[in-house]
């Protein structure tokens, strides 16, 4: 069975041009096709800042009014995804930008408002990634880099988690290939101590995860993450790591000394 890579990239490194242009000369060596996903929050929160429209974080996640949808669909489906298509091309890599709306390739849904209205915010189900459009794009050579923007399939654009994109692809294709999905961020791996880099949690279980997240050592945007991790584990991917973007050829070849290697 083909082996795929399906690579998230945290926003402190989208915000690095130097750290940004180091990972993607490692991707441009790739022997295997691989996925690439990607947010863009920080840029967003930056331009939202700029405009004066004010933005509301809950847990980590980004409450999505009108305007902030507009700002996140210009950050994230416009610049930071062309800025990657384009800066692969140069590296002699052919890729193709998207976001969930083009081929109908990710079809998400409104996030249920009855307990907190997130706004504009799309989940995705079982079904959501058309998992033929990206084999047809793999197949033929080209390497998808996929952004937070999804649609309802109704007109209706939405912000979807990155980490839960990455996942979702990474379930979706897991049918076909030997999936490995890679966190790549500006941390060593799953810290146990957050302000400690030397912390590194070279291995991870689902029980001890959830012995963190109760202590509070795991917080924030690091939940979401290690769910969605998690999640894909039990649902067919073979293997799951987070880890330094630097790091990136170490952490696909499974290296047992670079980042954190989950488990269920």
């Amino acid at each position: 069975m083909k082996r795929i890579q399906i690579i998230k990239i945290g926003g402190e490194i989208l915000d690095d041009v130097l750290r940004l242009d180091a990972f993607l000369k490692e991707l441009a060596c790739f022997s295997s096709p691989f996925v690439l996903v990607h947010g863009g929050g920080r840029k967003a929160t930056g331009l939202a800042s700029k405009l004066g429209v004010p933005q509301k974080m809950v847990d980590g996640r980004r409450i999505t009014d009108g305007e902030t949808l507009d700002i996140a669909t210009m950050v994230y489906a416009g610049l930071i995804n062309k800025q990657l298509v384009a800066r692969l091309q140069a590296l002699g890599t052919d890729a193709i930008g998207l976001s969930g709306a083009d081929m109908n390739c990710i079809q998400a849904s409104i996030r249920d408002k009855a307990l907190m209205d997130y706004g504009f915010v799309g989940d995705l189900g079982s079904d959501s990634v058309k998992s033929s459009r990206f084999q047809m794009l793999l197949e033929a050579g080209l390497i998808p880099v996929v952004c937070a923007i999804t649609h309802d399939k109704n007109g209706q654009l939405l912000n979807t988690n990155a980490d839960t994109i990455a996942c979702a692809i990474a379930i979706a294709l897991s049918l076909f290939y030997e999936v490995q999905l890679n966190y790549c961020f500006g941390k060593n791996g799953v810290l146990g101590n957050p302000a400690d880099e030397q912390s590194l949690i070279p291995h991870l279980s689902q029980t001890e995860y959830l012995r963190l997240k109760c202590t509070g050592s795991i917080h924030s945007g690091m939940i979401p993450k290690l769910d969605n991790a998690f999640k894909a584990l039990q649902e067919g991917v073979k293997a799951v790591r987070i880890g330094e973007a630097g790091a990136i050829r170490h952490l696909v070849q499974n290296n047992k000394h670079y980042g954190t290697e989950l488990s269920v």
